[in-house]
């Protein structure tokens, strides 16, 4: 039942019986003949057919909650009894937004100090695409904005306050400011992340807040794009205050708080609303938990 519970899952997430096949490490017709047996013990047709995959059928809408749920209480109980023979040991996915990246070693380092079997795969997505990895079991764990656009049902563990700083080079117009209002840098030219990720809308938010828009010289959605574009000296850039020390910019590059308003969004690790949690995210989520205090103690 499980084997073909995640045939199903596969099968509904790559929307082809091919690719889906692939996934699941078997050939199309083993797949095809488990979700034609998943359909017969459960007495209801679960897959539109026809020539090729044509959608979900609304039971098999209400049966893919279920298959999410009984599969990932299974891997739950499996990873539960590796780690009570061999101690933690596996790989963990976490999938974050550009602009958490440069804190992840802040999470993973101590993290496998203390559990030197783990391993890590850590990918670069959209706050979209990190919830959508991890309702589909594709990661383990999201690190992602908490406050800003609804999330759904997740665990989540706040890490820190984003707040922002105009990155320009000395210089540049307002270099020699202690700060500069949203107002006034929508005249610079300036390099930011595509409107696909949420720090973009959070300043595009903001700047219309001050009665302003932008149309950006440059768009990217690679961090170290903007920053090498920023290190020109011909374009300016609005980014997290964290992130400037991370890469720990100095002359002739400054970062100037903005006010009018002094936002901040809370970034977190988010993870699926599962109880019990394996033990490999159980121990992820500690970990973040003892990172946010060190946050607030060095505020």
């Amino acid at each position: 039942m499980i084997d073909k519970l995640e045939f199903f899952i596969a099968l509904a997430k790559e929307e082809h019986f091919g690719r889906a096949a692939e996934v699941c490490g078997v050939t199309q017709p083993t797949l095809s003949a488990g979700i034609k047996q998943l359909e017969g013990q459960l007495g209801v047709m679960l897959v539109n057919r026809g020539s090729r995959f044509q959608g979900l059928t609304p039971e098999g809408k209400q049966v893919l909650e279920w298959a999410r749920r009984i599969v990932g209480d299974s891997r739950t109980m499996r990873e539960e009894m590796r780690a009570a023979r061999h101690g933690l040991s596996g790989r963990i996915r976490i999938a974050a937004i550009p602009t958490a990246l440069a804190m992840v070693a802040r999470l993973t380092t101590p993290f496998r100090d203390k559990h030197p079997g783990v391993t890590f795969s850590i990918l670069s997505r959209t706050s979209i695409e990190v919830l959508s990895l991890l309702g589909n079991f594709d990661v383990d764990a999201g690190i992602t904005y908490l406050d800003n656009e609804p999330l759904g049902r997740v665990t989540s563990v706040p890490l820190y306050d984003e707040r922002y700083q105009l990155i320009t080079a000395i210089g540049n117009p307002y270099s020699d400011r202690d700060k500069v209002t949203w107002a006034e840098i929508s005249q610079l030219p300036l390099c930011l992340l595509t409107p696909d990720m949420q720090n973009r809308r959070i300043i595009d938010q903001h700047l219309a807040e001050a009665g302003v828009q932008v149309r950006p010289t440059l768009e990217s959605n690679s961090m170290i794009v903007l920053f090498s574009h920023i290190r020109t000296g011909k374009w300016s850039s609005i980014m997290p205050l964290n992130l400037a020390e991370t890469f720990g910019f100095s002359e002739p590059i400054r970062a100037i708080p903005i006010v009018e308003p002094d936002a901040s969004h809370t970034v977190g690790l988010v993870a699926a609303p599962r109880e019990p949690h394996t033990p490999l995210v159980q121990a992820l989520l500690d970990e973040a938990m003892a990172l946010a205090d060190d946050f607030r103690t060095h505020r």
